[in-house]
């Protein structure tokens, strides 16, 4: 088969990570990378065996280059996956893929006009897990689905400097409820502060409400001293827990707790070749730039409903 040629915008620490990974795929040849920090982009692409850019215009010149990971700062993702679309380039883009719903919505117009592939880095939808959950909610294997429940806690990551808790970590948990329920919310009610950061909302909590009474409640802070990454799924029949960290899934119901055998894999691996093929084999994609747009909103939604003190409907 042949590789897909790839190139990875913004070499921090995630572009690293997505650079190693398509370096290890069958699917991908990385060729290039590029970041505004030269000896950044240098020492990234000699350790992976690609050519360095600082110039994403010279990069987007190679025919050789059909897709491309955009790992920038979350302000400017949209203005260079933009770029990327308009010179004919299948797009993966990290969320939360905009900075507003205008900037997504002239993205997911490109990416049709051109009909080049456009998706969203919503990595936990690939976690083993995730999949497993859903397979059970579908099959009715914990009876109707009742309440899901998120908590994504941490220290504040260096990284971290554009926006806030919402759009940059609550925004997976946004997406995964989306994914879960299998339709999107009809209501948004949130509380949001700064504790410790002066410039963005370090905490949120928020609440989603779904048909039926069915509801979602979200915990992210980048303030609790050590890292937590739960899901917990109530249904009618039982409950499922799953620890995104370990990848450890338990099911309780009435009768007994069981912990299925799940292997663990690698989300971002599974991620990216997933990706490459929806290009090579023109497979559907899981996740798509709607699903960002969606999320985004939603994101947004949450914002404005702390910033008034009011629910928020979705229409």
């Amino acid at each position: 088969m042949k590789k897909l040629g790839v190139a990875v915008v913004g070499t921090g620490f995630w572009g690293r990570n997505q650079a190693r990974v398509y370096r290890e795929l069958e699917e991908t040849e990385l060729l290039a990378v590029c970041d505004i920090n030269a000896e950044r982009a240098k020492a990234v692409a000699k350790q992976f065996g690609a050519k360095p850019y600082t110039n994403l215009g010279r990069m987007l010149k190679r025919k050789d280059v059909r897709a491309i990971s955009i790992c920038t700062w979350s302000t400017s993702l949209a203005k260079e996956a933009l770029k990327a679309l308009k010179a004919g380039k299948h797009v993966l883009v990290e969320k939360p893929m905009a900075t507003n719903m205008k900037q997504a919505e002239k993205l997911l117009e490109t990416a049709e006009q051109q009909d080049l592939h456009l998706t969203v880095g919503f990595l936990m939808r690939f976690i083993p897990g995730v999949q497993h959950i859903k397979k059970a909610i579908k099959n009715k294997k914990i009876g109707d689905l009742v309440c899901a429940t998120a908590k994504r806690v941490s220290q504040w990551p260096e990284r971290m400097g554009d926006v806030g808790v919402v759009k940059d970590i609550a925004i997976h948990d946004i997406d995964i409820t989306r994914h879960l329920f299998d339709e999107d919310p009809l209501a948004v009610y949130a509380k949001t502060g700064r504790m410790k950061h002066r410039k963005f909302e370090d905490y949120a909590q928020i609440m989603l409400t779904f048909e039926g009474g069915r509801s979602a409640f979200i915990e992210s802070n980048w303030l609790t001293p050590y890292k937590t990454r739960i899901l917990v799924v109530t249904g009618s029949e039982a409950i499922m827990k799953l620890d995104y960290i370990t990848q450890e899934l338990t099911i309780e119901n009435a009768k007994q707790t069981v912990q299925p055998r799940i292997a663990w894999r690698e989300p971002l691996k599974l991620e990216l070749q997933h990706f490459a093929n929806c290009v090579l084999k023109k497979e559907k994609p899981l996740i798509t730039g709607i699903d960002g747009l969606k999320a985004l909103r939603i994101a947004e939604a949450a914002l404005k409903s702390s910033a008034t003190g009011r629910v928020i409907k979705l229409k």
